[in-house]
């Protein structure tokens, strides 16, 4: 079962020809390029057509060895390549193997599959696609940044956008042009192994920085030489699993998922978004390939998405084997390409054969009407010549490939989205005159910075780290001098019986090291992992990590506890006792060097929780919960949200005053603007950046009103004494719910604006 997983999501490519002038965004595709995909559907038989819908791993068409497993170093077999293309039609291949290639096999390799392409009478190019979800994380050199889930954190639209363009750049650098990203899904539920590849639990912060996200990467929808098309993911619901296990069933209302769930894809899809990748999972007793109302009824036809949609790994199999709501292949395939899925990721030899006779049959006793079929291929034709795939192959130079530019954009959004949670007397920022211990199990290895799909799937392998990067130890070492570092590990994290656990190391030696420094600097979190590998079952820190940590408070030294995460762990039992808390969340191949910027003072650190940090394993709280949840059965007041610390909470080096909180009405109609001012002054003595967040409340509904929801939020910077006057408009979308159905209603009454403490009220007539 997991070697199904291993292959998979590895990434993804693009190509067939290489590098075009200037593609066309699918909102105003031309209609000549329409006529010109019905000419070619008019000449395209039906194995033509059914290859078009499906995509294959790379694994399936590279040499083997007698055991079938693929040799070291990746070559494509000839006679594999040419079955797949030649026989079977195939319009798409995906992966990277097992791990991160230069780019110069990427070349090869996607040359070779061009030349096959290009001998088939139609000429159709493949597609490639690839999960550069951090960065181009399978090419060598290539630049890497925070995990979606710090991007969020940093609160700044620009870093979203510049992170998408130059993912953009060096994806296509390597020769691809689709890439498997960004994921939208909502990060609601914290077991769950891929919570790290979301941007947060708030639909609108999702929303605007998935948007910003897919713009850097399609160029605002003009696919040029330094572009790529986007795929949404997982469309939609994924993240939500009841069991917090990965793939397993989530129960999800229409009022919530439309409030929730759908925004952040409803969001990317007005922006221009190409493809979109389907939820593995199974959402009010649906799987996500079935569900035609999602697929089609909204996505296509109510939302107007012109771009084609593409299943996860083996999803059409699992209808079979794992979902149990068909009885054969062809009965899966008939189900999901008739529910809207337009490509299936078959993905392995000899299954996608398998999916081709098994479509094609399907095709000829009716089950899949033609005007289907036509409609998927039109989708993915579309998208094939919008990103530049039938122009002619131009030869373009990626000189910022790994630049130092590059990786300067990456390190401020490691620095901007480090949090810092606690900060008691001052301790922060650290003299450099002091002896450090640096400590604990996620200290010295870039795997933890970086967390899964950097270099590998699950990203534990650290022979692939990227040359000349920093461990949290060494960025430090570097920043203070190694004269003043010690390091001892205290704690190691392994897998028992694939589960995560850790043991004491060498815990004397941490002692008497931890007696010889002045602050010890206490590096915890957890292992690379994701998927159905990434399964936990706990959100408790492993237990020897607390252990280590009271410990460390026993020796009397100042304890830093930095924590190295892709999800919120538990901590409650060593909060009080530490002096300062730092989330790093996975900060990429710079994150220890702004770590150290950050610890010794070098910068001011400004990110912001993108989620409810939670106190107790058995309690997952929301900022936007509704006032029931408030209510306490032991105070009878309203007392009973308790988490750790609450979602947009970052504290600063210097003091933020916030005063003039205005409107500029107190009544409005329903198609009115509402103005709204607040003004920001730095009261502190550092440079700082800060963000604004604006939350509206809705104070009496028909239904249940959340407790406040963010509505806008802008990251300023501001000099010592500086004071800055921002204006938020908010508009009738803005103080609309959801009703039953999940349908948008808007009710007059009054509500509430917050920003930081501050509170007005106004009439909606």
């Amino acid at each position: 079962m997991l070697n199904r997983f291993i292959t998979k999501n590895l990434i993804c490519f693009f190509i067939l020809l290489p590098v075009v002038s200037i593609g066309q965004n699918l909102k105003d595709f031309h209609i000549d390029k329409e006529k010109e995909i019905t000419k070619i559907l008019s000449k395209m038989t039906l194995e033509e057509k059914v290859g078009q819908t499906c995509q294959i791993t790379l694994d399936a068409v590279l040499m083997t060895n007698k055991e079938g497993k693929t040799i070291e170093p990746i070559k494509i077999d000839p006679e594999k390549l040419k079955e797949a293309i030649n026989k079977y039609k195939i319009g798409s291949i995906l992966n990277v193997s097992w791990h991160t290639l230069d780019r110069g096999v990427w070349n090869e390799i996607l040359g070779t599959i061009a030349k096959v392409s290009k001998s088939e009478k139609l000429e159709i190019p493949i597609i490639y696609g690839i999960d550069a979800i951090h960065g181009i994380n399978y090419t060598v050199g290539a630049t890497l940044f925070p995990q979606e889930i710090g991007l969020a954190a940093t609160w700044n639209k620009d870093l979203a956008s510049d992170f998408g363009r130059v993912t953009a750049y060096e994806t296509r650098a390597t020769g691809i042009r689709w890439n498997f990203s960004p994921v939208l899904d909502l990060g609601r539920q914290p077991l769950w192994s891929r919570f790290f590849e979301t941007l947060g639990e708030d639909p609108y912060l999702c929303s605007v920085l998935g948007e910003k996200i897919v713009e850097g990467y399609q160029g605002n929808g003009r696919i040029d030489d330094f572009h790529v098309a986007s795929c949404l993911k997982h469309f939609v619901g994924y993240s939500a699993p009841f069991s917090g296990r990965d793939r397993t069933p989530a129960w999800i209302p229409k009022k919530y998922m439309s409030e929730l769930y759908l925004p952040s894809f409803h969001s990317a899809v007005d922006a221009g978004a190409m493809t979109l990748m389907i939820n593995s999972g199974v959402v009010n007793g649906i799987p996500g390939h079935v569900n035609k109302h999602l697929l089609t009824t909204l996505l296509k036809e109510e939302w107007g998405f012109k771009g084609f949609t593409v299943s996860d790994w083996e999803d059409y199999i699992m209808l079979e084997t794992v979902h149990n709501v068909s009885s054969s292949i062809q009965e899966s395939i008939t189900l999901a390409f008739n529910a809207g899925v337009d490509m299936s990721m078959v993905p392995n030899n000899p299954q996608y054969k398998e999916y081709c006779d098994a479509m094609n049959k399907a095709v000829c006793e009716k089950d899949i009407p033609m005007d289907r079929l036509d409609d998927a291929l039109r989708r993915i034709l579309r998208v094939k010549m919008a990103i530049g795939l039938f122009e002619k192959e131009v030869k373009v130079d990626y000189p910022l490939f790994g630049s130092k530019e590059h990786k300067e954009i990456a390190f401020n959004s490691a620095l901007e989205s480090i949090t810092l949670l606690k900060n008691s007397n001052n301790i922060l920022p650290l003299a450099k005159e002091l002896k450090v211990l640096v400590a604990g199990p996620t200290a010295n290895n870039l795997i933890y910075l970086n967390g899964a799909w950097t270099h590998t799937w699950q990203g534990v392998d650290s022979s692939f780290n990227t040359k000349g990067c920093h461990s949290v130890l060494e960025a430090i070492q570097a920043k203070i001098g190694s004269s003043n570092v010690e390091f001892a590990k205290g704690a190691e994290l392994y897998m028992e019986n694939g589960w995560e656990s850790s043991r004491l190391h060498e815990i004397v030696d941490f002692k008497t090291k931890a007696e010889r420094s002045d602050v010890i600097i206490l590096c915890l979190g957890e292992m690379p992992s994701t998927e159905k590998p990434g399964d936990i079952q706990s959100l408790n820190l492993p237990e020897a990590q607390l252990e280590l940590a009271k410990i460390a408070y026993a020796s009397g030294k100042p304890v830093v506890l930095v924590l190295i995460e892709g999800r919120p762990r538990v901590i409650q039992p060593i909060v009080e006792a530490s002096s300062a808390i730092i989330q790093c969340y996975l900060p990429g191949d710079f994150g220890g060097d702004a770590l150290a910027e950050i610890l010794f003072g070098d910068a001011n650190p400004s990110g912001k929780l993108p989620y409810t940090y939670p106190k107790y394993d058995g309690v997952i709280e929301f900022y936007d919960r509704p006032k029931s949840v408030d209510r306490s059965g032991k105070s009878n007041g309203f007392d009973a949200f308790d988490p750790q610390w609450n979602f947009g909470f970052g504290l600063s080096y210097t003091e933020f005053e916030y005063t003039n909180l205005t409107l500029d009405k107190l009544q409005i109609n329903s198609n009115d603007s509402l103005n709204v001012s607040v003004t920001v002054k730095n009261s502190g003595k550092k440079t700082g950046k800060e963000v604004v967040q604006l939350y509206i409340s809705d104070l009496k509904s028909s239904l249940i009103p959340s407790g406040k929801c963010l509505k806008r939020f802008e990251k300023i910077e501001l000099n010592p004494g500086e004071s800055k006057t921002l204006t938020f408009s908010l508009h009738k979308k803005d103080f609309q719910f959801a009703d039953e159905n999940g349908e948008w209603i808007l009710e007059p009454g009054d509500f509430e604006v917050q920003v930081e403490k501050h509170k007005r009220v106004f009439k909606l007539n």
